[in-house]
């Protein structure tokens, strides 16, 4: 029987691939017996909660596994070839020429000193492919190939003069300059709001029909999946538990795990919710505004407006979404309402039978101080906005701590803080990087609770979570609101997220609020034509309860 020609092929091959861990992590193997093919043209999506291996298989195809991490069995095949124990030099040759690959942080996956076409420009140089002049003409090409506005003059910007969306369009023209017959993007749209996302999975599909490259798309976002996916492979811890095509899986999952992942997805659809009593505001916000100044050496300063004008409520026991793209001023405002960004005009007044009215916005630094316990924030980040070098009981216990409550009665009130949000007492003696990210994010909440706020504000506070971390941490956010009686403002862009928490709605669309009414009504019956597109963009919404 003759070989196989390469282009009757597989553009990847994985055959019982087993990844080894060290002696001290959780589990021996990151991945173990792992069996996948992806043809030319074919999209196949790998998914998995964090630390399932999904990750560490596309770094196995790119040769970047970490040091401690070995193969211990199979063979890595690209075209035919395989690449398991190939040398530096060798697999320099590979990248970008036989596999590209996007990562998810275009901001840190990019020289943030280097101009845009000259990052393209080098991934030629490596290879020895054209003249100079050539070389850059093919990178402004390639910028406008993926879509971006006015590709000359974004060729000579640098990385931090582009969106969040543009940067990953970059990210995209760099992985795709060689040609690869295979592509493999590991969460590339995870840190992108909804209209950029779509924008984005559109992209990448429009590519891959039209240089029939193979895609290996790793995710944990089911509504993704579910946009993208010809086939879908499900990892659980490190082992391949269902593979199959994009309907049967997500139409008839069989195993457990899927299933759960699956179930976790939250629905577009908002649940009923009881009205909630009439109440004065806890928290009033009176058109608020601010105005960010970009300083310029040669022409005139730019000015951006991102918060006009804004004006909302909340009551206690409620929750009020704050929702928008990326630049939309969502951030800001909640950032605002606490004075972390002082707000150029506008009224902050905090409320409550015990001390009236307060109005934030007015307090010198010091008065500020003795009232920031009232109103308190979740990061998005939890690993960034905790001190690494801290445990967890120092990390609770800090605030209280500077509000004039003794060490040891702060670190009781950890000790029940931490069983509230769902952890054992145990991790008060332990440090940050001991922790999954899901368990971090309930050290911050945790730590938000422990000056007894009346007003929680969480910033993006799930959206770097798996769907089904993010689905506990929203039922723990929604159990301890209805037993302290908070009021929260809940900024984010994942408008699945916004449907499942949130009693309103506020949308923001450059720096102003264009709709605001209760989440059933508003995603029954969007009245505002970017509210309407915020809706049709969320991905997988058909599949998902629109």
């Amino acid at each position: 029987m003759s070989a196989l020609s390469p282009a009757s092929l597989p553009a990847l091959s994985i055959e019982n691939l087993t990844l080894a861990l060290p002696a001290l992590a959780d589990r021996a193997h990151a991945v173990q017996g792992v069996t996948l093919t992806i043809a030319a043209g074919e999209t196949l999506c790998v998914v998995g909660e964090s630390g399932s291996g999904k990750s560490m298989i596309a770094h196995a195809v790119m040769g970047l596994l970490p040091k401690a991490v070995k193969p211990a069995g199979g063979a890595i095949r690209l075209a035919g070839r395989d690449i398991i124990g190939l040398d530096e030099a060798a697999m320099q040759d590979l990248r970008g020429r036989e596999v590209g690959m996007i990562f998810q942080e275009p901001m840190t996956s990019l020289n943030p000193v280097m101009r845009v076409a000259e990052q393209i420009v080098e991934t030629f140089e490596a290879h020895g492919l054209f003249s100079r002049s050539e070389r850059y003409k093919r990178a402004v090409d390639l910028l406008t190939e993926v879509g971006l506005p006015d590709p000359p003059r974004l060729a000579k910007a640098y990385p931090h003069e582009l969106s969040g969306g543009q940067r990953q369009r970059v990210m995209i023209a760099m992985a795709l300059a060689l040609e690869p017959k295979l592509l493999i993007a590991d969460e590339p749209t995870t840190a992108l709001d909804v209209t950029t996302q779509a924008q984005i999975l559109k992209l990448i599909d429009n590519l891959r029909h039209k240089h029939g490259t193979a895609v290996l798309f790793i995710t944990h976002d089911m509504g993704v999946v579910a946009e993208i996916a010809d086939r879908i492979a499900v990892l659980e811890k490190g082992v391949l538990v269902e593979e199959g095509t994009a309907d049967q899986v997500l139409g008839s999952p069989r195993h457990a795990y899927t299933q759960k992942l699956l179930a976790a997805v939250p629905s577009l659809i908002p649940p009923e919710r009881p009205p909630l009593p009439a109440s004065p505001p806890v928290l009033s916000v009176e058109r608020l505004g601010k105005v960010y100044r970009k300083r310029a050496f040669f022409g005139t300063a730019r000015e951006v407006k991102a918060a006009d004008a804004i004006s909302f409520s909340l009551v206690r026991g409620e929750t009020l979404g704050l929702v928008g793209e990326s630049g939309s001023g969502k951030s800001t405002v909640g950032r605002c309402c606490l004075r972390l960004i002082e707000p150029d005009s506008g009224r902050i007044v905090l409320s409550s039978p015990a001390v009236g009215d307060l109005v934030l916005s007015d307090l010198k630094p010091a008065a500020l101080r003795a009232q920031r316990k009232r109103i308190q924030m979740v990061f998005q980040d939890p690993f960034a906005s905790l001190n690494p070098r801290q445990t967890v009981g120092r990390i609770i216990s800090d605030g209280p701590v500077a509000h004039g409550v003794s060490r040891k009665a702060a670190l009781a009130k950890a000790a029940e803080l931490l069983e509230l949000v769902g952890l054992s007492v145990n991790a008060i003696d332990r440090y940050p990087h001991e922790f999954s990210g899901g368990q971090r994010q309930r050290i911050g909440i945790a730590r938000a609770l422990a000056l007894e706020p009346d007003v929680l504000v969480a910033d993006e506070a799930v959206s770097a979570l798996d769907v089904s971390v993010q689905a506990q941490i929203l039922k723990l956010i929604k159990d301890i609101q209805q037993r302290l009686g908070l009021a929260i403002l809940f900024v984010t862009h994942d408008l699945r997220v916004a449907a499942q928490i949130c009693d309103r709605i506020a949308v923001m669309q450059r720096g102003r609020i264009v709709e605001t009414g209760p989440t059933a009504a508003m995603f029954a019956a969007p009245q505002h034509e970017y509210t309407r597109a915020l809706l049709a963009a969320v991905p997988g919404g058909g599949r998902f309860g629109h």
